[in-house]
This record gives structure tokens, C-alpha cells and sequence, in this order.
């Protein structure tokens, strides 16, 4: 696995920050960016003051908000450096969580003592358009003979859990 740093946290990374109430930005950061962003290096991790998450550049960084975050609004938030990790098309570092009730889907980086199945950023980011797809539409449930909820159920869970197409999971389930 690779180490993170103020050196490299910057290039092709995923990181969830959480957003901190009780940090004091510095007069003196060590790093602004063109679109205004401040970026403040401890030895444990990165504080970042900006307006806008989701794609920078060429990462992905989304804000664990305490709930009042509207985009646009500048907000301070903190990740260690063991919270990046690579976004390649070689390792496999992400998960997929479905919740059923809400019918919310997320990507997650791997933990520590994750066995379930992995993929990359990016397939992972495919199976979850699938899934909101197969979320939203009805039709293609009319083929089974099986409730749509228990439906859903086996083949999201058979999806997320094996490098099987949608296809062959589907036909597996005829």
C-alpha cells in the first residue's frame, strides 16, 4: 500500500475528509491553489479550506459533512494521510455498499480487515451506475418470477461480490 504525504496526497487520490468545526486556518498555508483552495500539512495528516469537493482535479475528495454543508460555502476539513488512497487501474481499493431501505449505493475504500470483494474507482463507479439504474427502472423485473426487492437483492449482492458481469448474474438468476 502506498504511503501518503504532502508530497503525493495530490495525484490520483480518493480521500474522505471530515469536516472540522474547531480549526483556526493559519495566516501562513503552506499551499493556495489557483481556484483559492488553502492546504495546511501536519505530520498526521492535511487540513483543507475550500468551496468545492467531489473532482479536484484529477482526484476525488468527498467532504464528511456535520450536516450543514451547502456547496459553494467554504468549509475546513481534515484527513489523515492513511485516509488516501490510490485512484489507478491497477489496484483494487474500493467496495461497493448497497442500502436497500433508501435505495443509496456508495463506494468505500477498503478497511484494514475488508474481505469482501474489491474493485478499482472506476469499475466500481460502472456497478453503481448500474445498480441506480436497476434501482430507478422496473421493466427488466418482469422476466423473473421473483419479487423485485428479493430480486434486487440476490443480484446486487451476487454483483458486488464477484467480477461477473450484470448479464451473467442476471442469466444465473432465470
Amino acid at each position: 500500500m502506498k504511503t501518503y504525504n504532502q508530497n503525493n496526497f495530490f495525484r490520483h487520490t480518493f480521500c474522505k475528509f471530515q469536516e472540522v468545526q474547531d480549526f483556526e486556518f493559519p495566516e501562513k498555508t503552506h499551499y493556495k491553489s489557483k481556484f483559492n483552495s488553502k492546504y495546511f500539512y501536519t505530520s498526521t495528516g492535511v487540513y483543507r479550506k475550500s468551496n468545492h469537493w467531489g473532482r479536484v482535479a484529477n482526484c476525488r475528495w468527498k467532504l464528511n459533512s456535520n450536516g450543514n454543508y451547502k456547496n459553494q460555502e467554504n468549509v475546513i476539513g481534515f484527513a489523515k494521510w492513511t485516509d488516501f488512497y490510490p485512484l489507478n487501474e491497477s489496484e483494487k481499493s474500493f467496495y461497493i455498499e448497497v442500502d436497500f431501505d433508501s435505495e443509496i449505493c456508495k463506494i468505500e475504500p477498503k478497511k484494514e480487515q475488508y474481505s469482501n470483494h474489491l474493485f478499482t474507482y472506476s469499475e466500481a463507479q460502472k456497478r453503481l451506475k448500474n445498480i441506480y439504474r436497476l434501482f430507478k427502472e422496473n421493466k427488466w423485473a418482469n422476466y423473473f418470477d421473483t419479487e423485485i426487492n428479493e430480486l434486487r437483492y440476490k443480484i446486487f449482492t451476487a454483483y458486488i461480490q464477484s467480477d461477473k458481469t450484470l448479464q451473467q448474474i442476471k442469466t444465473e438468476q432465470e
